[in-house]
């Protein structure tokens, strides 16, 4: 995929509070930041390890459905040190197996929650979580 099919990628910064968990452990990974419809970003206190599937759940508060939760497996692409909080890292992670009743909630997490991202600002590399 080339640059230019890259930036047709929509994603958002995320807006709402939402923790993402590991759903075995119930460890917090992190928190969303960064959102699109095959991916997302989080802010995590931990460096996360790459291309290794993570089974992870994401806390509903019943305003988008009424699960308490989705579920789904997802793999860290990039991660790297936050540039204004150094004890923070950003992690960048894409999707890989959703059941779809799940992936209807995490959409509608995007639609509602997301807001676009300017076209200015979508310039920066780093945070396209699909191809680091």
């Amino acid at each position: 995929m080339n640059d230019g099919e890259r930036r047709q990628i929509s994603r958002r910064t995320f807006s709402y509070y939402m923790r993402v968990l590991d759903d075995a452990s119930g460890k917090l990974i992190g928190h969303l930041s960064d959102i699109s419809k095959d991916g997302f970003k989080l802010d995590s206190k931990y460096a996360v390890p790459l291309n290794i599937d993570l089974r992870l759940r994401i806390d509903q508060t019943g305003e988008i459905s009424n699960k308490s939760f989705v579920v789904f497996t997802a793999r860290a692409r990039w991660c790297q040190r936050d540039r204004l909080v150094q004890m923070l890292y950003n992690v960048g992670f894409q999707l890989i197996d959703i059941d779809p009743t799940d992936h209807q909630i995490f959409l509608k997490m995007f639609n509602v929650y997301g807001t676009q991202v300017p076209v200015e600002d979508d310039d920066d590399e780093s945070l396209d979580y699909l191809f680091g």
